[in-house]
């Protein structure tokens, strides 16, 4: 039972509101080590540069997209048991498969409630104390 602020997460989106919804429900549920970027390209540098155990990315983005991102950070060794947590605003069966097979822990669609991330990331981490 980890507890939330020890958990240190990067939240990948490229538009900055979404970004800061993610910020303010980790924030609601105790998270403190909290990093953004706004590209996969400049995601990857955050996970590569500093201690991550959760990356909450978008799908849709330029540069390196969600899926991009989540096959970079797989295939590299150092960081391959990251947990990875797919938001996005296709719930789409085939993007979903795909995700899996590039090992994404769970998927998260928007819109979304700080329950719901609560619930995404409680189901990789266990119950958050």
């Amino acid at each position: 039972m980890p507890a939330a602020a020890s958990i240190s997460v990067v939240v990948v989106d490229d538009q900055q509101t979404m970004r800061s919804l993610v910020r303010t429900g980790l924030q609601q549920l105790g998270f403190k080590d909290i990093r953004e970027a706004g590209d996969g390209e400049a995601g990857l540098r955050q996970v590569l540069t500093g201690t991550t155990h959760l990356v909450i990315s978008d799908f849709n983005m330029p540069k390196l997209d969600g899926l991009g991102l989540l096959r970079a950070i797989r295939s590299h060794e150092p960081i391959r048991g990251t947990a990875f947590i797919m938001l996005t605003g296709r719930a789409d069966k085939e993007l979903v498969q795909r995700a899996v097979q590039f090992g994404v822990n769970n998927y998260l669609v928007k819109p979304f409630t700080v329950a719901q991330l609560k619930e995404k990331i409680e189901a990789v981490f266990g119950p958050l104390t």
